[in-house]
């Protein structure tokens, strides 16, 4: 069922991505060679505790029975070696131990926008290398991620009971970019009154958007969960949505790797450089 599991070559994948990392001139030719498919990008994002490398775990073992699957893990960066942090995806160990999935852990090297600067090229080359669903995952530092939003096709909201999640879904700033919300352990204290807190809040928003309950230990809702995902991407595609959603990706990304360029060879021109953060910062607003 996995027809592209020996299509692709993980090994060489992982080394180009070393260089995409590392060299925005470099990485923008690798991509360039390479054709043009169709992708989806599904975004994890949520408060630190509150189970979005479990989830993303089960998530991409069940994508994967039918869909050539990869995961890009956003860890804190090492204050040592500027590396992931927390490389040993210890709480991945499904997909990690599953053949047919790829995982990568990049570090954030310091971004408050919850990813790593070379995301953008990091994701379309795995899509472009013959991917069909990659899952990022951000590294959980609550309203400043905000950026998944420009990447992401879809957008999976974490919340957790005991974490102040029912607070957090009252601002504004972490309750735009959700497409889904889940709430998570849900065998926790608190989840039956946070779920509909959740619920509550959306709805006097006016925002019609599912709220799912999980379990990501014992794998309770996953199954729920990916197919509100594939209603939603269908729907998105149906609507045109998703047509918006990556015109404005690409534009992004054409931004990010031009910041990127200048940061590794022009850091000397101030201006240039607060230019494009500027508006990098307010794209899509």
């Amino acid at each position: 069922m996995r027809s592209m599991e020996l299509k692709i070559d993980q090994l060489k994948v992982s080394r180009v991505l070393s260089i995409i990392e590392n060299n925005t001139d470099e990485a923008r030719k690798i991509i360039d060679k390479l054709p043009q498919r169709d992708y989806f990008v599904i975004g994890v994002t949520g408060s630190p505790g509150a189970g979005k490398s479990s989830l993303t775990d089960r998530l991409a073992c069940m994508s994967a029975v039918e869909k050539s699957t990869a995961v890009v893990a956003i860890d804190p960066s090492s204050p040592f070696t500027g590396g992931a942090f927390l490389g040993d995806r210890i709480r991945m160990r499904r997909a990690t131990d599953d053949p047919g999935i790829f995982v990568r852990s990049m570090a954030s090297r310091g971004n408050v926008g919850g990813l790593s600067p070379s995301i953008y090229n990091t994701v379309e080359f795995l899509g472009r290398s013959g991917y069909d669903w990659i899952y990022v995952e951000t590294v959980g530092a609550g309203q400043s991620e905000t950026d998944i939003a420009n990447l992401a096709d879809i957008v999976v909201l974490v919340l957790a009971p005991g974490l102040g999640d029912d607070v957090q879904t009252m601002k504004a700033g972490i309750m735009e970019i959700g497409d889904i919300f889940v709430v998570n352990k849900s065998d926790l204290p608190g989840s039956d009154q946070l779920f509909s807190r959740t619920r509550a809040i959306l709805e006097l928003s006016g925002k019609q958007l599912p709220v799912v309950r999980t379990n990501s230990i014992k794998g309770n809702g996953i199954e729920e969960l990916h197919k509100k995902i594939e209603e939603i991407l269908e729907d998105y595609i149906n609507s045109g949505r998703l047509s918006e959603k990556r015109r404005k990706r690409n534009l992004y990304n054409n931004l990010n790797s031009a910041y990127q360029i200048i940061k590794e060879h022009y850091a000397e021109n101030a201006k240039l450089e607060e230019l494009i953060k500027y508006l990098l910062e307010n794209i899509g607003r």
